[in-house]
């Protein structure tokens, strides 16, 4: 698997490269620095299963479910973060954190309406010491108070209380984490709610979910420290028929009381793709929130690789002039293959098909649009698909002090074997 290069060769192969995009309009070395201030927000919940470290944890539920055995998964928040800081020393730039209320240092058992920034301070602490900003979303699944698949939009009003808590509460933990970082933190709104079979009444389940993220969302709070974002979704496991969150209630919802809207790539009907919608919600949105994973025949979650899709998500936040709006976290869990791993791949092809799109000469594809060129357009968009975008990647790699091309590997294999499978079957949460 090593593809060793010396760095001589490596750099010979860059400076080709350039001149190659310099021909077409592209300052590569341009892209570069801007590329390494583009942060991807890697989920913590690949690292365990999507397991957390709560006291007598529920089951996976709100339609989630995590396939595979694969030894080593981390059973506690030092082993999680030390599969964290492997992952992130085999990335190129500066990225994020996100994490799930349910991974806070709980000591006593803690409901989920009492969960407060007390219990993420060993997170912010770290994430200072990583000098990384932190993500956050509530957790409104994997609860008894969840079991009948209802939370915010539930028809018990005491039910629905306990979730708006653990919404405020979410917040405020958001709050701190952006205070204490100096970086904004996303909080991502992801409610499970929905009916496995076809609903007698659509609308009530709806109304009641808008006034109760109406009550969590009441508080201000600065917007440098924290910004609400509100997730849709098409269908679920035990919500086949019908999901309260559908992509026209949360678009409408975010527009009208100014939230991000959080596009998950696998949460839309198998023809459909979120690249073609960021064109249309960036006209009424100042800033949207991705969730990047990979579908396959739904909504899975498998590692991210470099599609096609994957390359229009990262040309379209390109197109239209919108890294600076665009909030891109990676959302997957594949308890198949080693978790580490894992992260590796599905953030570096994220930050690959960034760079691809960021090498495209877009003002020139654009001008031959308007002009009704479209022969030229289709003849340079083939030919950039011959365009020695691997030169620039592990030159890249190379002045980012990381492995290039699948040397990477070994480092996790290494990891793997010293500190993954040394790791007890029995599980210790902390």
């Amino acid at each position: 698997m090593s593809e060793s290069r010396s760095d001589n060769s490596i750099e010979i192969a860059f400076e080709l490269a350039s001149e190659r995009y310099a021909a077409v309009g592209i300052d590569v070395a341009a892209v570069l620095a801007k590329l390494k201030k583009i942060p991807v927000s890697v989920h913590c919940w690949q690292g365990d299963d999507v397991g957390g470290f709560e006291h007598d944890a529920e089951e996976l539920g709100g339609g989630i479910a995590v396939t595979g055995n694969y030894p080593g998964k981390a059973r506690s928040i030092d082993e999680l973060r030390g599969d964290l800081e492997k992952a992130y020393s085999l990335l190129p730039g500066n990225h994020r954190l996100n994490l799930h209320a349910i991974y806070g240092e709980f000591l006593t058992p803690t409901d989920r309406n009492e969960i407060g920034p007390e219990h993420f301070q060993g997170w912010i602490d770290w994430a200072r010491q990583q000098e990384i900003g932190l993500d956050f979303n509530p957790s409104f699944f994997s609860h008894e108070k969840a079991s009948d698949g209802f939370t915010l939009s539930h028809a018990d009003a005491g039910i629905r209380q306990f979730w708006i808590e653990h919404g405020i509460a979410s917040r405020e933990i958001g709050a701190a984490m952006g205070k204490a970082l100096g970086s904004p933190c996303i909080n991502n709104f992801w409610v499970p709610d929905g009916f496995k079979d076809t609903p007698a009444d659509r609308s009530a389940p709806r109304q009641r979910l808008a006034a109760s993220l109406d009550e969590i969302f009441a508080p201000e709070i600065n917007p440098q420290h924290n910004l609400d974002a509100v997730e849709c979704k098409l269908f679920g496991i035990g919500s086949e028929s019908y999901v309260v969150g559908s992509h026209e209630f949360y678009l409408g919802y975010a527009m009208s009381r100014k939230k991000l809207l959080c596009l998950d790539a696998g949460h839309f009907h198998p023809t459909e793709v979120i690249s073609d919608k960021l064109s249309s919600v960036l006209l009424y949105l100042p800033e949207i929130l991705l969730h990047v994973s990979r579908g396959v025949r739904w909504d899975s979650d498998h590692v991210v690789t470099y599609t096609d899709e994957l390359q229009a998500i990262a040309q379209e936040i390109v197109r239209t002039d919108s890294l600076d709006r665009v909030h891109i976290g990676l959302d997957f869990f594949d308890a198949s293959i080693n978790r580490v791993a894992a992260w590796v791949i599905g953030t570096r092809n994220m930050i690959k098909a960034l760079l691809t799109a960021m090498l495209e000469p877009t003002d020139q594809l654009k001008q031959f649009e308007l002009d009704g060129d479209y022969t030229s357009r289709l003849a340079l968009m083939e030919e950039l698909k011959f365009m020695p975008f691997g030169a620039v990647w592990d030159y890249y790699c190379l002045c980012s002090g990381v492995p290039i091309g699948a040397d990477w590997l070994k480092d996790v294999k290494q990891y793997e074997g010293q500190v993954q499978l040394q790791r007890s079957d029995v599980t210790e949460r902390v």
